[in-house]
């Protein structure tokens, strides 16, 4: 039940963040407008598009919102910092887990920056879209969107004159996916948010460069990559030949909508890393599809418990939820600019809408209160209560192609059967 106790400190925490932003405005109109804007993104109005926006601030037309994401002067990258260190402070922890990942804005025509008929993962399919690529911030206090940028083909790249149309800056040129996330990761890191480690889908964990920025950063990672991905000079997936039958065990990647989501997982050191630090291949069967296979390429300090990095590996999720939410919640998807500068501004504001969502629900659950289950270690299924007893084996002296063994891990159990513990079982003759 909402108290009036309750929307006074929803009203303080609203103003201290608008406070925060009063800065990047050097007018009194632009300022104003950008609060009435993230007060119209929060509001229960159906759709967050320029006229309902409008609507919610008072005024009769939508030329006031689309001045403030056109054509007033304030920048939002600056905001995008503020932002961040919003973030840091009601969410930040030092276990906490940089996501990368994208998502995709259906659009109609082809005067919209960035657009072009390439694949969405929103829609599933090619469609004529937007692709924008993010940066998620997860620890056990929430979670939320910290860093954005929109993706530009080279189709657009290559045509300055309809670069210059969409407002795209005369000095960028074209960027892969992965070369945007490095820099959105170096930026992160000049800033000093702390964090542990960095997840990723093949698209970005494939990329070396952007492993290697993460390590140079003193950071972990637990990186998806593709089937075909070396590691040494043998594909990842001719590695599985080296998995023994016993070297399965059951974990839970993480709580689910509907529940645990528990996966077969093997884990094979690999040499490489720095001291003091392991590199290692982590494979991923699906307990009913077990030829169902993803791998993933872990950095992370020597003795990390595997439990952690399948934690982490889960954690990947969190950035799905974060988009939907802010596209459920505050509108990400429902804007109506077709400038680079107008979709760059709409998505900050939204973000940070998120984000205030994020803040005051912590608060209303207890504040720092989820920091114990979020910390808990990942127990084997069937087996709530006793985490995997791994953490010794992760992190012991990398082996050879040809003498690979495995940490001990627990033997792929069948649905019927209730997982051994990985201690009781290596005492077996």
């Amino acid at each position: 039940m909402t108290t009036q106790a309750d929307v006074r400190r929803w009203a303080g925490e609203f103003e201290a963040l608008t406070s925060r932003l009063s800065p990047r405005f050097a007018r009194r109109e632009p300022r104003q407008r950008a609060v009435a804007y993230l007060r119209g993104l929060l509001s229960p109005i159906q759709r967050k598009n320029g006229w309902q926006l409008a609507e919610a601030a008072g005024d009769r037309t939508p030329d006031g919102v689309q001045d403030l994401l056109a054509r007033m002067r304030w920048d939002a990258d600056l905001v995008r910092d503020d932002l961040r260190a919003y973030v840091v402070q009601h969410l930040g922890d030092e276990h906490a887990v940089l996501v990368l990942d994208e998502t995709g804005f259906v659009k109609k025509g082809a005067k919209s920056a960035g657009v072009h008929r390439q694949y969405s993962g929103t829609a599933g399919r090619i469609e004529n879209c937007q692709i924008g690529v993010f940066l998620g911030y997860a620890s056990c206090h929430g979670q939320a969107l910290i860093d954005r940028a929109l993706y530009l083909p080279e189709c657009w790249t290559d045509d300055a004159e309809r670069c210059r149309q969409a407002g795209v800056p005369d000095d960028l040129g074209f960027a892969t996916k992965p070369e945007i996330a490095r820099t959105m990761l170096k930026r992160t890191f000049a800033a000093g948010v702390p964090c542990a480690f960095v997840t990723s889908d093949s698209v970005y964990g494939s990329d070396s460069r952007l492993r290697r920025t993460i390590e140079e950063a003193g950071k972990g990672y637990v990186l998806q990559v593709t089937s075909n991905q070396h590691l040494g000079l043998v594909r990842v997936d001719e590695w599985l030949d080296e998995v023994a039958e016993d070297g399965w065990v059951r974990l839970s990647a993480g709580e689910g909508a509907k529940g645990p989501r528990p996966y077969d997982w093997a884990y094979l050191p690999h040499s490489g890393a720095q001291d003091g630090w392991q590199k290692a291949l982590l494979i991923r069967a699906k307990i009913d599809q077990p030829d169902d296979l993803a791998f993933f390429l872990t950095l992370a300090p020597a003795g990390t418990p595997l439990e952690t990095l399948v934690r982490i590996a889960g954690t990947r999720w969190t950035i799905e939820a974060c988009f939907e939410a802010a596209k459920g919640e505050v509108g990400l998807d429902q804007y109506e600019v077709r400038s680079w500068t107008g979709w760059h501004r709409h998505i900050t504001l939204a973000m940070l809408a998120h984000a205030y969502l994020g803040v005051v629900r912590r608060r209303a659950i207890g504040g720092r209160g989820g920091e114990r289950s979020c910390r808990r270690p990942v127990a084997l299924d069937g087996a709530r209560g006793a985490p995997a007893a791994v953490g010794a084996g992760v992190g012991q002296s990398p082996r050879s192609r040809r003498d690979p063994v495995m940490v001990g891990l627990a033997p792929r159990a069948s649905a019927a059967r209730q997982a051994m513990s990985l201690e009781a079982q290596n005492q077996q003759p």
